[in-house]
């Protein structure tokens, strides 16, 4: 494998900052999910409908009964107004969709890097 001689080692510089400035960035909006105690306001797991969030008051109403269901609000939350739950539901709904984002930022040019040669040999496994 040769690397191509358009190939320009900025190009994955500038990528693999991206990367872990996107990754730096979950890890400070993990921690705020986490100490805000938000992380399980979002009980069911949509990978791919799940970047929409409710839009309805209907929806959102829906979305806590849900969420009434689990332990996470008996035993911490209980009483919590539905505006209270959206406050929380918006930090884990981030978190959710930056992991999505993140794994586009890296897999996408991930392998339009390696299609076209310009990852270096030896830096690929084999």
């Amino acid at each position: 494998m040769t690397i191509e001689k358009s190939a320009n080692p900025r190009q994955l510089a500038i990528w693999l900052f991206v990367c872990s400035a996107l990754v730096f960035s979950m890890v400070v909006l993990g921690g705020v999910t986490r100490l805000t105690r938000s992380g399980l306001s979002m009980v069911n797991w949509s990978p791919i409908m799940g970047i929409v969030p409710p839009l309805s008051k209907e929806s959102w109403q829906k979305t806590f009964d849900q969420y009434k269901k689990f332990p996470e609000y008996k035993k911490i939350n209980k009483g919590m107004s539905l505006d209270e739950f959206k406050s929380i539901y918006w930090f884990e709904f981030n978190h959710r969709l930056l992991g999505r984002l993140i794994s586009l930022a890296f897999f996408i040019p991930f392998i339009y890097f390696l299609v076209r040669r310009i990852i270096p040999p030896g830096h690929i496994p084999k």
